[in-house]
């Protein structure tokens, strides 16, 4: 995510994978992993060559954080559903509720927010956010 919104904040900028592995202290070889399905699901594109890097090529006001989580993760998955229900207890049962619910809420806040709007809050003077 953080790759995505630093690219975002200026679709303009071209920065090479060192330069964001270094600006979020991540590792280069698991950025060249993001950066690569990224590249697949079209939001930022590789431009080779001396002075390339990676740039935002989505469109950021209907590209979605929750687009973006489930480019590397499956969110609809629910443990307990898989189970035989002769298997999961009472307690297993109500936790599962809950926590479908809280996933639900998740997941709905993920939707709502566009990587446009989270650009512009990272814009925002740290007072204002």
């Amino acid at each position: 995510m953080l790759s995505v919104l630093d690219l975002a904040a200026d679709p303009t900028r071209q920065r090479s994978a060192g330069e964001i592995a270094a600006a979020y202290n991540v590792s280069l070889n698991h950025l060249a992993k993001v950066l690569r399905d990224l590249n697949r699901a079209r939001l930022v594109e590789s431009v080779r060559g001396v002075g390339g890097g990676y740039r935002f090529c989505g469109n950021a006001k209907r590209t979605t954080l929750l687009d973006v989580i489930q480019i590397f993760e499956d969110v609809r998955g629910d443990a307990a559903a898989d189970r035989d229900a002769e298997q999961v207890s009472v307690t297993e049962a109500a936790l599962s509720l809950i926590l479908k619910e809280i996933d639900d809420t998740v997941q709905a806040t993920l939707q709502s927010i566009t990587i446009d709007t989270a650009v512009k809050l990272m814009q925002k003077p740290p007072r204002q956010r």
